[in-house]
């Protein structure tokens, strides 16, 4: 899932400031999983922007909203209904879903309320951690379900480098060595046959190399 934190308060109280009335608007999908959006967090985030003292919201009046999926057109279109005198929208989405809010309300100043971090996983309760980059080219199935592109500090793609010590990432010592991790898991699995193939470089183009990326379904 997408992994989003929210921005200082005082960050978005700077950010909605000179707006009159602002709507503030909760995603129920990814961030909300990571506790940062929701219908709640957006309450939550309303309350701690009135009850500041220090912050220049005073004369601010906001309405709470929420959508399933921010990053979804036809439910924003069809679900969710912003009032008339509303001259701002702060959203907790992921990027994704704020840009999609601009192509819908496009007379609207759209502001975010979270910084997108990371396509995470759940590993421990309130600890989630990075798992997959979205390079375009998945390699899982050779490396034992572990990422290297993502896990590895330097996306090595063909076993470790040579600073690795004691399984242990000489980039940062409190990181897990991604290639020991798939060595285990292989090992475990007695697929270790898999370690010796030779993974060719990447079609970075798959990644980045473009520009944005798209998907089309085929009908």
């Amino acid at each position: 899932m997408i992994v989003g934190n929210l921005k200082p308060v005082e960050e978005i109280a700077s950010s909605i400031s000179g707006f009159n009335k602002v709507m503030v608007i909760g995603c129920g999908s990814c961030v909300s999983v990571c506790l940062s959006g929701g219908e709640k967090a957006a309450d939550r985030l309303v309350h701690e922007l009135i009850s500041k003292d220090s912050l220049e919201t005073g004369s601010t009046q906001f309405e709470v909203g929420a959508v399933l999926r921010q990053c979804e057109k036809d439910l924003l279109e069809n679900y969710l209904e912003v009032p008339p005198d509303v001259d701002a929208i702060l959203s907790l989405a992921c990027g994704a879903g704020v840009q999609t809010l601009v192509s819908v309300f496009d007379k609207i100043p759209v502001i975010p309320a979270l910084n997108t971090t990371f396509l995470g996983a759940l590993d421990e309760p309130g600890t989630w951690k990075e798992k997959c980059h979205g390079c375009g080219e998945c390699i899982l199935s050779y490396t034992g379900g572990i990422c290297p592109v993502t896990r590895c500090a330097k996306r090595l793609l063909n076993g470790p480098c040579g600073g690795s010590k004691n399984g242990r990432c000489e980039i940062n010592p409190e990181v897990e060595c991604a290639w020991q991790l798939i060595i285990d898991r292989l090992s475990n699995l007695g697929r270790l046959d898999d370690y010796e193939r030779i993974i060719p470089p990447k079609d970075w183009s798959a990644d980045r190399g473009y520009g944005p990326r798209s998907m089309v379904h085929p009908e």
